[in-house]
């Protein structure tokens, strides 16, 4: 089971890969890419050392950048490892996935290989996860294909060295390791596709002679590029209309090239990325956005322009490289989701509930004589200063000329007077510990599942339906009235209790609901403390015989 800080610290980590996997691609040479990309592995990834071996043209491997240590970064920076040796490392040990663990009881037959190491000494495991001094952990990085993955040829392997936690990393690390150096690879790839472009351009401003000879080099490095590429016009009324496309964005796209020409990127862009295209449109530019295939899909891609002018101060290009980037969006989302969903039944978790909730509510009361009862409530002040975060002179009246956002109200106590409001309605399941105790946690989860799945199906479109933990879950509910909440209530009971197969037999549970409502001047965890205390309310006012189905 997830501890309940742990999606915060799950999102913190892909904000700094994501941070870095952008610095990779920025860096204004290879070497800058090389230490940031070992860097980035110390920095986000929370290991103390890592090492970025590159394979040379040789074949060999030279440790090319190293960071975390000093002493080892002077010990063994530049060193050489022989191709056998790390063919014979990358072949053994544990696979995970595409990363190589060797661990300790099995390292022992490289110490005497020419493969560049550092040693650290520590205390022998005290449990069965905790890292070992010994221990090896390798991430190779392959030159990325058309369609991204890992089947190039080796490019080289980053080595890393002791997590920050003492343990070997779990299924979220190791997945995160092995996107880093499949994003590594592609941003090492790409600084040796820009030197290469750039010494060319150079030549192009030297001579006619070079103009001529670097011409054939450009067109075969545009041409083989392992990711797409084009040639568009810039200015005027065809600005950014397709000039010339290579072979690899004709198949990332699924166009043949004489149907590329009648296009501009404006025409091929998703709907809802046309602003991010203009945006970029310009020397330098870059961004993320999705481009349509053939089929009607629609494909994410990184496009990065360049301005390429031609001789004799002739008129000016967009060279746009396109990179597929499907693969690592696809994964990002799925990290994104992890973090912030429950596992088990898929609904958003208790973080991220609190996070929809809090979006709502400002800290200003939503009408006069709100913040006098919030006090009287929960016994002190609820804000201390202005709403939203700013800071306005005392006795300022143009307060309400800056204060865009629309407040949050509930209907009053007591009586229905036709307010609608955003209901919050806490759910706890009556006797389900009884089916965990008599048929075991297997049909305890089944019940969790079609219960969520009832929950999901009662609501409507927009309505947020987390689960809280364990056996209770919370309903976010907006525009609706008191009867509207009792309503829906009772209209969720009602599907609860129907009986549930799990474990090849039938069960039933029941469901208490607590109906609180969030208005402006409370916190999220002040709603959701009001609804779960109606929900006690109504579970005690219930005989123990009615508080579960049977």
């Amino acid at each position: 089971m997830e501890t309940e800080s742990e999606p915060y610290v799950r999102l913190a980590s892909l904000r700094q890969l994501h941070q870095v996997m952008a610095d990779m691609n920025t860096a204004r040479s290879l070497a800058d890419t090389l230490q940031t990309v070992a860097d980035g592995a110390v920095q986000a990834l929370g290991y103390e050392m890592a090492a970025v071996n590159l394979v040379r043209p040789d074949g060999d491997l030279v440790v090319a950048a190293f960071a975390g240590n000093s002493a080892a970064e002077s010990l063994i920076t530049g060193r050489v490892g022989s191709r056998d040796s790390w063919d014979r490392r990358l072949a053994m040990g544990e696979q995970w996935g595409d990363l190589v663990f060797i661990p300790h009881t099995e390292g022992w037959v490289l110490d005497e290989d020419d493969v560049p190491q550092w040693y650290t000494d520590g205390p022998a495991p005290r449990f069965e996860d905790e890292w070992h001094p010994s221990d090896r952990l390798f991430a190779p990085m392959y030159t990325p294909g058309v369609q991204g993955g890992s089947s190039g040829e080796l490019l080289g392997v980053i080595s890393v060295d002791r997590p920050r936690n003492g343990r070997r990393p779990g299924a979220w690390g190791r997945e995160a390791l092995q996107m880093y150096a499949f994003q590594a690879a592609i941003a090492i790839s790409n600084a040796r596709l820009r030197a290469n472009m750039q010494r060319a351009l150079v030549r192009l401003e030297r001579d006619q002679q070079a103009l001529r000879a670097s011409e054939e080099s450009f067109r075969q490095a545009f041409e083989y590029a392992p990711s797409g590429m084009a040639i568009a016009e810039m200015g005027g009324d065809q600005h950014g209309r397709i000039l010339r496309t290579n072979d690899a964005l004709c198949r990332l796209l699924g166009r043949p090239a004489s149907a590329m020409r009648r296009y501009s990127f404006s025409d091929l862009v998703h709907p809802e990325d046309i602003g991010t295209l203009l945006r970029t449109s310009a020397e330098g530019g870059r961004a993320e956005l999705r481009l349509g295939r053939r089929d009607g899909s629609y494909v994410w891609v990184s496009l990065r322009n360049s301005v390429v002018a031609d001789a004799a101060d002739g008129p000016r290009f967009l060279l746009t490289h396109v990179e597929d980037i499907e693969e690592r969006k696809r994964r990002e989302l799925q990290l994104a989701h992890r973090a912030s969903h429950d596992s088990l039944t898929g609904l958003p978790n208790s973080a991220e509930l609190r996070s929809r909730l809090a979006a709502r509510l400002c800290r200003r009361p939503a009408h006069p004589g709100a913040l006098e009862s919030l006090d009287a409530a929960y016994g002190h002040p609820a804000f201390d200063g202005p709403g939203h975060g700013f800071d306005f002179a005392a006795g300022a009246e143009s307060y309400d000329g800056f204060d865009h956002h629309v407040h949050t109200v509930a209907p009053e106590d007591g009586r229905d007077d036709g307010t609608k409001g955003l209901a919050v309605l806490f759910c706890d399941l009556d006797g389900f510990k009884s089916i965990n105790d008599r048929f075991g946690h297997n049909a305890g989860d089944a019940v969790l599942i079609e219960v969520a799945r009832r929950l999901s199906r009662g609501v409507r479109d927009g309505d947020t339906v987390a689960r809280l933990g364990g056996d209770e879950f919370v309903i976010l509910a907006d525009g609706l009235g008191k009867a509207d909440a009792q309503d829906l209530a009772v209209r969720l009971r009602n599907e609860i209790i129907q009986p549930i197969r799990a474990e090849g037999r039938a069960v039933r549970v029941g469901a208490s609901f607590g109906i609180g409502w969030a208005h402006c001047g409370m916190t999220a965890d002040e709603v959701l403390k009001s609804a779960d205390e109606r929900m006690y309310v109504e579970k005690r006012s219930r005989p123990k015989q009615h508080r579960r189905a049977g």
